[in-house]
Protein backbone atom coordinates (compact mmCIF):
# COMPACT_ATOMS: atom_id res chain seq x y z
CA UNK A 1 0.00 0.00 0.00
CA UNK A 2 1.44 3.70 -0.63
CA UNK A 3 0.35 6.81 1.22
CA UNK A 4 -1.12 9.88 -0.54
CA UNK A 5 -0.73 13.30 1.25
CA UNK A 6 -2.41 16.51 0.28
CA UNK A 7 -0.26 20.36 1.28
CA UNK A 8 -1.86 23.05 1.21
CA UNK A 9 -0.53 26.21 0.62
CA UNK A 10 -1.78 29.90 -0.91
CA UNK A 11 -5.12 27.85 -1.77
CA UNK A 12 -3.31 25.21 -4.10
CA UNK A 13 -3.55 21.74 -2.92
CA UNK A 14 0.42 19.71 -3.52
CA UNK A 15 -0.13 15.55 -3.37
CA UNK A 16 3.14 13.78 -2.20
CA UNK A 17 3.15 10.46 -2.62
CA UNK A 18 5.44 7.64 -0.89
CA UNK A 19 5.59 4.42 -2.07
CA UNK A 20 4.83 1.49 -0.24
CA UNK A 21 7.84 -1.20 0.70
CA UNK A 22 6.88 -4.58 1.93
CA UNK A 23 5.25 -3.70 5.39
CA UNK A 24 6.61 0.10 5.41
CA UNK A 25 7.15 3.19 2.97
CA UNK A 26 10.03 4.11 1.28
CA UNK A 27 10.58 7.81 2.23
CA UNK A 28 13.90 8.14 0.09
CA UNK A 29 11.70 8.10 -3.04
CA UNK A 30 8.82 9.63 -2.66
CA UNK A 31 6.64 11.52 -5.44
CA UNK A 32 5.45 15.26 -5.43
CA UNK A 33 3.11 15.81 -8.43
CA UNK A 34 4.22 18.05 -10.84
CA UNK A 35 0.83 19.47 -11.00
CA UNK A 36 -1.00 21.66 -7.89
CA UNK A 37 -4.90 21.24 -7.94
CA UNK A 38 -7.63 23.59 -6.45
CA UNK A 39 -9.25 21.13 -3.76
CA UNK A 40 -8.84 17.62 -2.37
CA UNK A 41 -8.05 14.91 -5.54
CA UNK A 42 -10.44 12.17 -6.47
CA UNK A 43 -8.59 8.79 -6.69
CA UNK A 44 -9.95 6.69 -9.59
CA UNK A 45 -9.27 4.34 -11.84
CA UNK A 46 -9.97 6.76 -15.07
CA UNK A 47 -8.64 4.27 -17.46
CA UNK A 48 -9.43 1.08 -16.13
CA UNK A 49 -5.95 -0.48 -15.26
CA UNK A 50 -6.51 -1.18 -11.96
CA UNK A 51 -3.99 1.27 -11.27
CA UNK A 52 -5.54 4.41 -8.86
CA UNK A 53 -4.98 7.61 -10.76
CA UNK A 54 -5.69 11.13 -9.03
CA UNK A 55 -8.30 13.05 -10.61
CA UNK A 56 -9.06 16.72 -10.03
CA UNK A 57 -8.88 20.34 -11.12
CA UNK A 58 -5.60 22.73 -11.72
CA UNK A 59 -6.81 25.00 -13.90
CA UNK A 60 -10.69 25.64 -13.44
CA UNK A 61 -12.88 24.82 -15.62
CA UNK A 62 -10.10 22.54 -16.99
CA UNK A 63 -10.07 18.50 -15.27
CA UNK A 64 -6.86 16.95 -15.07
CA UNK A 65 -6.12 13.52 -14.49
CA UNK A 66 -2.25 11.93 -13.66
CA UNK A 67 -1.70 8.52 -14.00
CA UNK A 68 1.21 6.49 -11.93
CA UNK A 69 1.96 3.94 -13.97
CA UNK A 70 5.32 2.45 -13.35
CA UNK A 71 5.54 4.85 -10.46
CA UNK A 72 6.03 7.67 -13.90
CA UNK A 73 3.78 10.31 -13.15
CA UNK A 74 2.07 11.44 -16.98
CA UNK A 75 -1.15 14.36 -16.60
CA UNK A 76 -3.41 15.22 -19.45
CA UNK A 77 -6.75 16.45 -19.76
CA UNK A 78 -9.67 14.34 -18.16
CA UNK A 79 -12.83 15.36 -19.33
CA UNK A 80 -14.24 16.39 -22.63
CA UNK A 81 -16.09 19.98 -21.32
CA UNK A 82 -14.90 22.16 -18.98
CA UNK A 83 -16.41 22.13 -15.38
CA UNK A 84 -16.46 24.34 -12.43
CA UNK A 85 -16.12 22.10 -9.66
CA UNK A 86 -17.21 23.49 -6.22
CA UNK A 87 -15.50 23.46 -3.34
CA UNK A 88 -15.59 21.19 -1.46
CA UNK A 89 -16.04 18.72 -3.79
CA UNK A 90 -18.05 16.09 -3.22
CA UNK A 91 -17.36 13.65 -6.35
CA UNK A 92 -17.83 10.20 -6.81
CA UNK A 93 -17.12 7.17 -8.84
CA UNK A 94 -19.51 4.85 -8.61
CA UNK A 95 -21.66 2.66 -10.77
CA UNK A 96 -25.29 5.36 -10.96
CA UNK A 97 -26.75 2.74 -14.04
CA UNK A 98 -26.50 -0.73 -13.07
CA UNK A 99 -24.22 -1.77 -15.44
CA UNK A 100 -21.27 -2.93 -12.87
CA UNK A 101 -19.11 -0.39 -14.66
CA UNK A 102 -18.24 2.53 -12.20
CA UNK A 103 -19.43 6.24 -13.37
CA UNK A 104 -18.27 9.76 -12.42
CA UNK A 105 -19.98 12.03 -10.40
CA UNK A 106 -19.09 15.90 -10.29
CA UNK A 107 -20.15 18.42 -7.68
CA UNK A 108 -20.14 21.53 -9.65
CA UNK A 109 -21.14 25.54 -8.83
CA UNK A 110 -24.58 26.46 -8.69
CA UNK A 111 -24.88 24.55 -6.35
CA UNK A 112 -25.16 21.80 -9.55
CA UNK A 113 -24.43 18.25 -10.11
CA UNK A 114 -23.29 16.10 -13.07
CA UNK A 115 -22.75 12.72 -14.14
CA UNK A 116 -20.47 10.90 -16.52
CA UNK A 117 -21.81 7.98 -17.90
CA UNK A 118 -19.26 5.19 -18.53
CA UNK A 119 -19.61 4.35 -21.99
CA UNK A 120 -17.42 1.49 -23.62
CA UNK A 121 -14.77 2.54 -21.11
CA UNK A 122 -14.91 6.69 -21.94
CA UNK A 123 -17.00 9.24 -20.05
CA UNK A 124 -19.99 10.59 -21.50
CA UNK A 125 -22.36 13.22 -19.83
CA UNK A 126 -25.73 12.33 -19.19
CA UNK A 127 -28.44 12.98 -17.39
CA UNK A 128 -28.66 10.22 -14.64
CA UNK A 129 -29.64 12.17 -11.29
CA UNK A 130 -30.69 14.88 -10.94
CA UNK A 131 -28.76 18.08 -11.71
CA UNK A 132 -30.42 20.47 -9.34
CA UNK A 133 -30.36 20.20 -5.32
CA UNK A 134 -33.49 20.70 -3.38
CA UNK A 135 -34.70 24.26 -3.05
CA UNK A 136 -32.56 25.03 0.29
CA UNK A 137 -29.59 27.40 1.90
CA UNK A 138 -26.94 24.92 2.44
CA UNK A 139 -25.93 22.37 0.83
CA UNK A 140 -23.75 19.65 2.55
CA UNK A 141 -21.81 16.58 0.72
CA UNK A 142 -23.11 14.23 -1.53
CA UNK A 143 -22.91 10.16 -0.37
CA UNK A 144 -24.24 7.09 -2.60
CA UNK A 145 -25.85 4.05 -1.27
CA UNK A 146 -28.22 1.15 -2.05
CA UNK A 147 -30.66 3.28 0.34
CA UNK A 148 -33.63 1.06 -0.01
CA UNK A 149 -32.23 -2.30 -1.06
CA UNK A 150 -32.99 -2.30 -4.83
CA UNK A 151 -29.80 -3.25 -6.16
CA UNK A 152 -29.45 0.85 -7.37
CA UNK A 153 -27.57 3.42 -5.44
CA UNK A 154 -29.39 6.54 -4.01
CA UNK A 155 -27.88 9.86 -4.16
CA UNK A 156 -28.45 11.09 -0.49
CA UNK A 157 -27.55 15.11 0.56
CA UNK A 158 -27.14 16.48 3.63
CA UNK A 159 -28.80 20.06 3.65
CA UNK A 160 -29.89 23.14 5.85
CA UNK A 161 -33.23 24.60 5.02
CA UNK A 162 -32.00 28.19 6.18
CA UNK A 163 -29.35 30.41 7.18
CA UNK A 164 -28.64 29.86 10.48
CA UNK A 165 -29.12 26.00 10.11
CA UNK A 166 -31.89 25.64 12.50
CA UNK A 167 -34.02 23.25 10.38
CA UNK A 168 -31.88 20.48 8.53
CA UNK A 169 -32.96 17.45 6.33
CA UNK A 170 -31.82 14.94 4.32
CA UNK A 171 -33.30 14.19 0.74
CA UNK A 172 -32.56 11.48 -1.67
CA UNK A 173 -32.67 11.20 -5.12
CA UNK A 174 -33.12 7.71 -7.42
CA UNK A 175 -31.67 7.00 -10.46
CA UNK A 176 -33.73 8.01 -13.61
CA UNK A 177 -35.65 10.16 -11.38
CA UNK A 178 -35.95 14.42 -10.65
CA UNK A 179 -37.45 13.98 -8.19
CA UNK A 180 -35.77 14.93 -4.33
CA UNK A 181 -37.59 12.95 -1.54
CA UNK A 182 -36.92 13.83 2.27
CA UNK A 183 -36.23 10.42 4.29
CA UNK A 184 -35.30 12.66 7.12
CA UNK A 185 -36.90 16.15 8.42
CA UNK A 186 -37.68 15.21 12.19
CA UNK A 187 -35.02 16.32 14.49
CA UNK A 188 -36.85 17.15 17.72
CA UNK A 189 -36.18 15.21 20.30
CA UNK A 190 -38.65 15.88 23.60
CA UNK A 191 -38.77 19.69 23.75
CA UNK A 192 -35.13 20.06 21.87
CA UNK A 193 -34.63 20.47 18.72
CA UNK A 194 -31.15 19.21 16.53
CA UNK A 195 -29.83 20.48 13.49
CA UNK A 196 -26.41 19.39 11.52
CA UNK A 197 -23.52 21.67 11.91
CA UNK A 198 -23.01 23.82 9.05
CA UNK A 199 -19.98 22.64 7.28
CA UNK A 200 -16.69 24.60 6.46
CA UNK A 201 -14.35 23.96 4.00
CA UNK A 202 -12.07 22.24 6.52
CA UNK A 203 -14.92 19.83 7.41
CA UNK A 204 -17.82 20.13 5.13
CA UNK A 205 -21.45 18.71 6.28
CA UNK A 206 -21.09 14.80 5.61
CA UNK A 207 -22.92 11.65 6.81
CA UNK A 208 -21.03 8.61 7.10
CA UNK A 209 -23.32 5.31 6.38
CA UNK A 210 -22.44 1.73 7.60
CA UNK A 211 -25.27 -1.46 8.33
CA UNK A 212 -24.53 -1.31 11.90
CA UNK A 213 -27.85 -3.41 12.42
CA UNK A 214 -26.74 -6.10 9.60
CA UNK A 215 -30.52 -5.72 8.40
CA UNK A 216 -29.21 -5.03 4.94
CA UNK A 217 -30.52 -1.29 4.68
CA UNK A 218 -27.63 0.88 5.22
CA UNK A 219 -27.51 3.24 8.83
CA UNK A 220 -26.01 6.59 9.15
CA UNK A 221 -24.05 8.67 11.65
CA UNK A 222 -23.95 12.31 12.05
CA UNK A 223 -23.28 15.13 13.98
CA UNK A 224 -25.83 17.36 15.26
CA UNK A 225 -26.06 20.50 17.62
CA UNK A 226 -28.74 21.31 19.78
CA UNK A 227 -30.05 24.54 18.13
CA UNK A 228 -31.29 25.93 21.91
CA UNK A 229 -27.26 25.80 23.35
CA UNK A 230 -24.06 24.65 22.28
CA UNK A 231 -23.52 21.65 22.87
CA UNK A 232 -23.07 18.79 20.20
CA UNK A 233 -22.90 15.03 19.72
CA UNK A 234 -23.13 12.05 17.41
CA UNK A 235 -26.20 10.30 16.76
CA UNK A 236 -27.12 6.90 15.22
CA UNK A 237 -29.69 7.59 12.19
CA UNK A 238 -31.38 4.09 11.47
CA UNK A 239 -32.71 3.28 8.31
CA UNK A 240 -36.40 2.46 9.03
CA UNK A 241 -39.66 1.77 6.42
CA UNK A 242 -41.12 5.11 5.80
CA UNK A 243 -44.09 6.11 8.53
CA UNK A 244 -44.96 9.27 6.69
CA UNK A 245 -46.30 10.28 3.60
CA UNK A 246 -42.83 12.45 2.63
CA UNK A 247 -40.84 8.91 2.18
CA UNK A 248 -43.55 7.02 0.70
CA UNK A 249 -42.02 7.34 -3.02
CA UNK A 250 -38.70 5.51 -1.09
CA UNK A 251 -40.49 3.14 1.28
CA UNK A 252 -37.78 3.64 3.64
CA UNK A 253 -36.50 7.01 6.12
CA UNK A 254 -34.05 7.76 9.32
CA UNK A 255 -35.40 7.84 12.94
CA UNK A 256 -33.01 9.15 15.31
CA UNK A 257 -31.50 7.31 18.10
CA UNK A 258 -31.45 10.06 20.67
CA UNK A 259 -31.10 7.70 23.50
CA UNK A 260 -27.69 6.20 22.51
CA UNK A 261 -26.29 6.16 25.88
CA UNK A 262 -22.69 5.16 24.54
CA UNK A 263 -22.90 7.90 21.93
CA UNK A 264 -24.32 10.54 24.00
CA UNK A 265 -21.45 9.95 26.52
CA UNK A 266 -19.10 11.59 24.03
CA UNK A 267 -19.09 15.63 24.77
CA UNK A 268 -18.15 18.19 21.88
CA UNK A 269 -18.35 14.88 19.08
CA UNK A 270 -16.76 16.58 15.76
CA UNK A 271 -16.51 13.23 13.61
CA UNK A 272 -17.75 10.01 13.46
CA UNK A 273 -17.61 6.45 11.12
CA UNK A 274 -18.16 3.41 11.12
CA UNK A 275 -15.51 1.14 11.56
CA UNK A 276 -14.99 -3.19 11.72
CA UNK A 277 -12.74 -2.98 14.99
CA UNK A 278 -13.03 -7.06 15.31
CA UNK A 279 -12.21 -7.80 11.69
CA UNK A 280 -15.99 -9.82 12.86
CA UNK A 281 -17.69 -8.61 9.83
CA UNK A 282 -19.87 -6.15 12.58
CA UNK A 283 -19.28 -2.23 12.29
CA UNK A 284 -18.14 -0.53 15.25
CA UNK A 285 -17.79 3.10 15.55
CA UNK A 286 -14.87 5.85 15.90
CA UNK A 287 -15.75 9.04 17.54
CA UNK A 288 -13.88 12.34 17.14
CA UNK A 289 -14.20 14.55 20.16
CA UNK A 290 -12.82 17.72 20.84
CA UNK A 291 -12.43 18.73 24.92
CA UNK A 292 -13.62 22.59 25.57
CA UNK A 293 -10.47 24.91 25.15
CA UNK A 294 -8.49 22.74 24.30
CA UNK A 295 -6.62 22.06 20.65
CA UNK A 296 -5.99 18.20 21.01
CA UNK A 297 -8.52 16.02 19.58
CA UNK A 298 -9.81 12.40 21.36
CA UNK A 299 -10.16 9.00 19.20
CA UNK A 300 -13.04 6.92 20.71
CA UNK A 301 -13.92 3.71 19.72
CA UNK A 302 -17.45 1.99 20.57
CA UNK A 303 -17.66 -1.79 20.10
CA UNK A 304 -21.43 -2.76 18.68
CA UNK A 305 -22.96 -4.58 21.12
CA UNK A 306 -26.28 -5.95 18.49
CA UNK A 307 -27.52 -8.89 19.78
CA UNK A 308 -29.71 -10.16 17.00
CA UNK A 309 -27.95 -12.84 14.87
CA UNK A 310 -27.91 -11.36 11.50
CA UNK A 311 -26.05 -12.63 8.87
CA UNK A 312 -23.91 -10.66 6.46
CA UNK A 313 -20.93 -10.88 3.40
CA UNK A 314 -17.79 -9.08 3.66
CA UNK A 315 -16.47 -8.37 0.04
CA UNK A 316 -12.99 -6.95 -0.83
CA UNK A 317 -12.02 -6.41 -4.23
CA UNK A 318 -8.10 -6.38 -4.92
CA UNK A 319 -6.72 -5.11 -7.99
CA UNK A 320 -5.01 -8.24 -9.41
CA UNK A 321 -1.54 -6.92 -9.77
CA UNK A 322 1.91 -7.44 -8.64
CA UNK A 323 3.76 -4.75 -8.01
CA UNK A 324 6.80 -6.17 -11.00
CA UNK A 325 6.30 -9.42 -13.19
CA UNK A 326 4.10 -12.44 -11.43
CA UNK A 327 6.52 -15.21 -11.27
CA UNK A 328 4.90 -18.10 -12.84
CA UNK A 329 2.03 -20.01 -11.11
CA UNK A 330 1.76 -17.22 -8.54
CA UNK A 331 -1.97 -15.75 -8.26
CA UNK A 332 -1.30 -11.78 -8.41
CA UNK A 333 -3.39 -10.48 -5.41
CA UNK A 334 -2.62 -6.57 -5.33
CA UNK A 335 -4.54 -4.19 -3.11
CA UNK A 336 -8.17 -3.19 -2.57
CA UNK A 337 -9.11 -0.96 -5.54
CA UNK A 338 -11.79 2.27 -5.92
CA UNK A 339 -14.10 1.56 -8.58
CA UNK A 340 -15.54 -2.14 -7.88
CA UNK A 341 -19.29 -2.48 -7.28
CA UNK A 342 -20.55 -5.56 -5.70
CA UNK A 343 -24.64 -6.66 -5.34
CA UNK A 344 -26.33 -9.80 -4.81
CA UNK A 345 -29.63 -11.53 -5.08
CA UNK A 346 -30.99 -13.57 -2.86
CA UNK A 347 -34.43 -15.11 -0.27
CA UNK A 348 -35.17 -14.46 2.85
CA UNK A 349 -37.07 -16.46 5.24
CA UNK A 350 -40.35 -14.76 3.95
CA UNK A 351 -39.52 -16.06 0.57
CA UNK A 352 -39.29 -12.16 -0.77
CA UNK A 353 -36.48 -11.23 -3.05
CA UNK A 354 -33.70 -9.51 -1.34
CA UNK A 355 -31.11 -7.33 -3.07
CA UNK A 356 -28.20 -5.04 -1.54
CA UNK A 357 -25.49 -3.16 -3.68
CA UNK A 358 -22.19 -1.17 -2.82
CA UNK A 359 -19.16 0.46 -4.30
CA UNK A 360 -15.65 0.21 -3.26
CA UNK A 361 -13.80 3.72 -2.15
CA UNK A 362 -16.30 5.09 -4.33
CA UNK A 363 -14.83 8.96 -2.60
CA UNK A 364 -11.69 9.85 -1.36
CA UNK A 365 -12.07 13.47 -0.47
CA UNK A 366 -12.57 15.95 2.39
CA UNK A 367 -13.13 13.35 4.90
CA UNK A 368 -14.95 10.79 3.56
CA UNK A 369 -13.48 8.06 5.68
CA UNK A 370 -14.82 5.02 3.56
CA UNK A 371 -14.08 1.24 4.32
CA UNK A 372 -11.68 -0.84 1.75
CA UNK A 373 -14.46 -2.96 1.89
CA UNK A 374 -17.84 -3.44 1.46
CA UNK A 375 -20.21 -5.18 4.19
CA UNK A 376 -23.67 -6.46 3.40
CA UNK A 377 -26.22 -7.12 5.94
CA UNK A 378 -28.36 -10.09 5.00
CA UNK A 379 -30.79 -9.60 7.91
CA UNK A 380 -31.35 -12.98 9.96
CA UNK A 381 -32.25 -15.01 7.15
CA UNK A 382 -29.10 -17.44 7.02
CA UNK A 383 -29.91 -19.14 3.85
CA UNK A 384 -27.05 -19.34 1.17
CA UNK A 385 -26.30 -16.25 -1.31
CA UNK A 386 -28.22 -16.81 -4.47
CA UNK A 387 -26.30 -14.83 -6.52
CA UNK A 388 -23.39 -12.40 -6.07
CA UNK A 389 -22.36 -10.49 -8.98
CA UNK A 390 -18.82 -7.89 -8.80
CA UNK A 391 -17.65 -5.49 -11.62
CA UNK A 392 -14.91 -3.47 -12.18
CA UNK A 393 -14.02 -0.24 -14.62
CA UNK A 394 -13.40 -0.98 -18.08
CA UNK A 395 -10.63 0.44 -20.54
CA UNK A 396 -10.54 2.63 -23.15
CA UNK A 397 -12.50 0.85 -26.34
CA UNK A 398 -13.81 -2.09 -23.79
CA UNK A 399 -17.33 -2.64 -24.91
CA UNK A 400 -17.71 -6.19 -23.02
CA UNK A 401 -18.93 -5.59 -19.20
CA UNK A 402 -15.75 -6.91 -16.28
CA UNK A 403 -18.17 -8.76 -14.23
CA UNK A 404 -18.79 -12.07 -12.76
CA UNK A 405 -21.06 -14.25 -10.85
CA UNK A 406 -20.47 -16.24 -7.99
CA UNK A 407 -23.11 -18.61 -6.33
CA UNK A 408 -24.31 -20.12 -2.94
CA UNK A 409 -22.28 -17.99 -0.75
CA UNK A 410 -21.80 -19.13 2.52
CA UNK A 411 -23.48 -16.28 4.98
CA UNK A 412 -21.36 -14.91 7.68
CA UNK A 413 -18.22 -15.21 4.79
CA UNK A 414 -15.81 -12.90 4.00
CA UNK A 415 -15.28 -12.95 0.29
CA UNK A 416 -11.66 -11.67 -1.34
CA UNK A 417 -12.16 -11.33 -5.22
CA UNK A 418 -8.77 -11.45 -7.36
CA UNK A 419 -10.13 -10.54 -10.79
CA UNK A 420 -6.91 -12.02 -13.03
CA UNK A 421 -6.76 -11.88 -15.88
CA UNK A 422 -8.86 -8.55 -15.83
CA UNK A 423 -10.47 -8.88 -19.83
CA UNK A 424 -11.67 -12.36 -18.87
CA UNK A 425 -14.17 -12.87 -15.62
CA UNK A 426 -14.50 -16.18 -15.96
CA UNK A 427 -11.15 -16.90 -14.71
CA UNK A 428 -11.61 -14.45 -11.38
CA UNK A 429 -10.96 -16.28 -8.58
CA UNK A 430 -12.40 -15.75 -5.22
CA UNK A 431 -11.13 -16.89 -1.46
CA UNK A 432 -13.77 -17.35 0.97
CA UNK A 433 -13.06 -16.92 4.64
CA UNK A 434 -15.95 -17.94 7.14
CA UNK A 435 -16.76 -15.55 10.52
CA UNK A 436 -18.66 -18.17 12.84
CA UNK A 437 -21.98 -16.32 14.14
CA UNK A 438 -23.59 -16.70 17.29
CA UNK A 439 -25.67 -19.58 16.20
CA UNK A 440 -22.47 -21.65 15.94
CA UNK A 441 -21.50 -21.12 19.36
CA UNK A 442 -24.77 -21.53 20.68
CA UNK A 443 -25.34 -24.97 18.52
CA UNK A 444 -21.83 -25.90 20.20
CA UNK A 445 -22.88 -25.31 23.59
CA UNK A 446 -26.21 -27.41 23.05
CA UNK A 447 -24.01 -30.24 21.23
CA UNK A 448 -21.67 -30.43 24.44
CA UNK A 449 -24.49 -29.96 27.03
CA UNK A 450 -26.42 -32.63 25.44
CA UNK A 451 -23.18 -35.24 25.22
CA UNK A 452 -23.22 -34.63 29.17
CA UNK A 453 -26.56 -35.16 29.55
CA UNK A 454 -25.96 -38.55 27.66
CA UNK A 455 -22.72 -38.89 29.90
CA UNK A 456 -24.20 -38.53 32.89
CA UNK A 457 -27.29 -41.04 32.19
CA UNK A 458 -24.66 -43.57 31.09
CA UNK A 459 -23.19 -43.41 34.24
CA UNK A 460 -26.37 -43.64 36.54
CA UNK A 461 -27.50 -46.68 34.60
CA UNK A 462 -23.52 -47.72 34.62
CA UNK A 463 -23.84 -47.49 38.53
CA UNK A 464 -27.00 -49.19 39.04
CA UNK A 465 -26.11 -51.99 36.69
CA UNK A 466 -22.85 -52.50 38.54
CA UNK A 467 -24.88 -52.29 42.10
CA UNK A 468 -26.82 -55.02 40.80
CA UNK A 469 -23.83 -57.23 39.64
CA UNK A 470 -22.66 -56.76 43.16
CA UNK A 471 -26.13 -58.07 44.59
CA UNK A 472 -26.01 -61.07 42.77
CA UNK A 473 -22.39 -61.50 43.62
CA UNK A 474 -22.91 -61.38 47.37
CA UNK A 475 -26.02 -63.76 46.80
CA UNK A 476 -23.92 -66.20 44.99
CA UNK A 477 -21.47 -66.19 48.01
CA UNK A 478 -23.85 -66.38 50.54
CA UNK A 479 -25.79 -69.70 48.39
CA UNK A 480 -22.56 -71.28 48.16
CA UNK A 481 -21.72 -71.09 51.29
CA UNK A 482 -24.72 -72.27 52.63
CA UNK A 483 -25.36 -75.64 50.50
CA UNK A 484 -21.61 -76.04 51.62
CA UNK A 485 -23.05 -76.42 55.20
Amino acid sequence: MDVLLTAQSNSRISIFIFWGHNQTLDLSGWLLLNETFTDQPLVMDFNGDMIPDIFGVTTSPMTRVCYLTDRIQKCQNALSSSVKMRIPHSNAFIDLNKDFTADLFLTTEGPKFETWISKDGNFTRAEVMPADPPSVKIIGQSSFVDFDGDGVQEHLLPVCEDDACQRSAIYLSKSGSAEWVPVLSDFQSRHEIWSFIPGKPSQPLALHFGDYNLDGFPDALAVLRNTSGSGQQAFLLENVPCNSPSCQAVGRMFHIHWDQSDLGAIRNATMATFFDIYEDGILDMLVLSQAEDKKDLIIHALKNNFEADAYFVKVMVLSGLCSNDCPEDVMPFGVNQPGPYVMYTTVDSNGDLKNASAGQLSQSAHFSLQLPYTVLGLGRSANFLDHLFVGIPRQTGETEIRKQEWTAIIPNSQLIVIPYPHDNPRSWSAKLYLTPSNSVLLTAIALIGVCVFILVIIGILHWQEKKADDREKRQEAHRFHFDAM
